[in-house]
């Protein structure tokens, strides 16, 4: 998953079986939970007192506070770059412009019309790629400009499923 802080410094972070790797490299870190959003840290003979500020789970966003600083924490993980590469990248712009295919796959079934108002989680189509049904949902709202595909069509992977205006 990949880590930002501050808008400014961005990491690769990796964590597996009580290990932690920051741009490859292995961490040796003590941690103590102390609850409530506390912890106690040594790392490098260093001692650091951390609390947990605030949370945003749907953002993906923390603010955390490490020996008195403050620091805006955010996350981005595979399913997130998932949403990038089929077209729901909304960390540019808060309107959505296209659906992508996340995969080859045969259009079962296309739920929306053109000039539709579809919300945020609306049911847009369904996609059957190895043999399992995807359903694809919108990312948020916004109108069904075009849509370029038609039950039964083969689609690629990447290939524009879906315009919104």
């Amino acid at each position: 998953m990949n880590v930002k802080v501050n808008d400014n410094y961005s990491f690769e972070v990796e964590a597996e079986q009580q290990v932690l790797k920051v741009d490859g490299e292995e961490l040796k870190i003590d941690i103590a939970d102390l609850s409530g959003g506390h912890a106690h840290i040594l790392y490098q003979n260093r001692s650091y007192k951390m609390e947990l500020v605030s949370e945003d789970r749907a953002e993906k966003t923390s603010v955390i506070k490490v020996n008195g600083t403050l620091y805006k924490v955010a996350i981005e993980d595979q399913y997130d770059l998932l949403l990038k590469q089929l077209g729901f990248d909304n960390t540019r712009s808060n309107k959505m412009r296209e659906i992508k295919a996340p995969m080859p796959g045969l259009v079962l079934n296309v739920i929306v019309e053109e000039g539709q108002e579809v919300n945020k989680g609306d049911n847009l189509l369904v996609l059957e790629a190895m043999k399992m049904e995807n359903i694809i949902k919108s990312p948020s709202t916004g109108i069904v400009k075009k849509i370029r595909v038609n039950k039964g069509d083969k689609v690629e992977k990447n290939e524009i499923l879906i315009q919104f205006s």
